[in-house]
């Protein structure tokens, strides 16, 4: 019986579906009949990487056009430097990201 009570606690904390990674895909979904422009391998890795960026910053809770913005200005600051370090700090999840890039936490 303890057995019992044991496995179906665990099994409650498994989701049943999927539909955070379906609403997370639903915008790339829609919009794919709109992208005959993209014509290329070459272009396909662009617009993953793009999208993949944009959806993990939207994860960590920031406003992608802000983040976007952020990273277009502060990555060709640093197009001379040798030391990479400076991308941490860039990274979706860092802590040092300016506020104005974090969406409010709704209560």
């Amino acid at each position: 019986m303890f057995k019992s009570n044991v496995n179906s606690e665990m099994i409650r904390k498994i989701f049943l579906d999927n539909n955070a990674c379906e609403s997370a895909i639903r915008g790339f979904c829609i919009g794919k009949n709109n992208w005959h422009l993209i014509d290329t391998i070459e272009g396909a890795k662009a617009s993953a990487i793009i999208y993949s960026l944009a959806e993990t910053a939207k994860a960590n809770n920031l406003k992608p056009y802000k983040y976007f913005d952020l990273l277009l200005t502060e990555i060709p600051r640093h197009m001379d430097d040798t030391n990479l370090e400076f991308l941490d700090n860039l990274l979706p999840w860092s802590e040092v990201l300016p506020e104005d890039c974090r969406k409010l936490k709704t209560q």
